[in-house]
């Protein structure tokens, strides 16, 4: 299956290692706070599902769907809440769990509709981040890894909702779709 793929960019063993170290560093930073881990879906569901079997202080899940893609490859910048939180976060220490950050411009947002609920605190978990592409200035304390400008899919990324379900990180060919 990797051959339909430019590069692979992250290995299994590589993401499985990386979200291993994240999960220490946040069960480090909330020990006795019981954060509020929300999932931006559906792309960081898998990270999310892998990261919170790592973290070892008590915890709780939420989910959040945005939109700012449509079925294009770059943002559009205009978000829209597709599915809000279950849970009031008001007090409550935050971390919306992220699977990419692009330009940052739908994480900018969230954050900003996030603080307004008056939260103890509001962090970012990103799984990658393409910095070359920002257009927000976006603030996130656990990155798993840097990617370069391109197209990529795995892991739960990814193209007219196929490559979700693969365990590596892969750029997509520059031309055509597959």
């Amino acid at each position: 299956m990797k051959t339909q793929f430019d590069k692979v960019l992250l290995e299994e063993g590589e993401i499985r290692a990386r979200v291993s170290e994240l999960a220490k560093a946040i069960s480090a930073d909330y020990q006795g706070m019981d954060p509020l881990l929300v999932c931006v879906l559906k792309g960081a569901v898998f990270f999310m599902a892998d990261l919170v079997r790592e973290i070892t202080v008590p915890c709780e899940l939420d989910f959040m769907a945005v939109s700012s893609y449509g079925s294009a490859t770059d943002s559009s910048g205009v978000v829209r809440i597709l599915k809000d939180l279950d849970a009031n976060i008001e007090g409550r220490h935050v971390i919306i769990i992220e699977d990419i950050i692009d330009t940052g411009l739908t994480l900018s947002y969230l954050s900003k509709n996030l603080r307004a609920r008056n939260p103890a605190s509001v962090e970012v978990c990103a799984l990658l981040t393409k910095p070359e592409r920002r257009k927000a200035d976006i603030s996130c304390k656990y990155v798993g890894f840097e990617v370069p400008d391109t197209f990529v899919v795995g892991y739960g990324l990814d193209f007219n909702e196929d490559y979700r379900n693969l365990r590596f990180i892969a750029a997509m060919p520059e031309e055509g779709s597959r």
